[in-house]
């Protein structure tokens, strides 16, 4: 593949101009990324941090604290503010480890799977209709883009993300 592009662009040599417009498209992105799922928890007093655990917990049934705590990259302190949030409003569900008692497997009951259904189907919405705009090159190359941007250490956990999912 050839790092010339139609009007002369090289993506070796991309110039601060030329950088500072994909910053500032990455930050209307995620601003329109993130908004279906903020208008659906506007009334219910969850934010991002809820709609992150509850992707992940979905996304692993049985995670453990640990486990969601390294991949969210928060504090302990913030994860188990909500946690209990979403365990008091019957969303998560904490069961105690079968092998080591002092581990807690996070799993979503009916009422959270709905929700994290919901939130997922309005992004994927987004996303979907933004891939088919783009192409599959455009998006094999976003992706590159996006995995070549990650901190080697969380590209190995999102691919090990990936690869549990195949």
């Amino acid at each position: 593949m050839s790092d010339v592009r139609p009007g002369g662009e090289s993506l070796l040599f991309l110039t601060d101009e030329q950088l500072r417009k994909g910053i500032e498209a990455m930050f209307f992105a995620y601003r329109g990324f993130t908004a279906d799922p903020d208008r659906i928890l506007e009334g219910m007093e969850y934010g991002r941090a809820h709609h992150r655990a509850l992707h992940f917990i979905h996304r692993s049934p049985g995670t453990t604290v640990t486990n969601l705590l390294s991949i969210l990259g928060v504090t302990k302190q913030s994860l188990n503010r909500v946690l209990r949030t979403l365990i008091e409003d019957g969303l998560v569900e904490n069961r105690v480890g079968k092998r080591d008692k002092r581990e807690r497997h996070l799993f979503l009951t009916v009422k959270g799977a709905e929700l994290e259904r919901q939130l997922s189907d309005a992004q994927r919405a987004r996303m979907r209709a933004a891939y088919r705009a783009a192409g599959p090159v455009a998006v094999q190359g976003f992706r590159t883009v996006l995995e070549a941007m990650m901190d080697p250490e969380l590209r190995q956990q999102y691919q090990s993300l990936r690869e549990g999912s195949a």
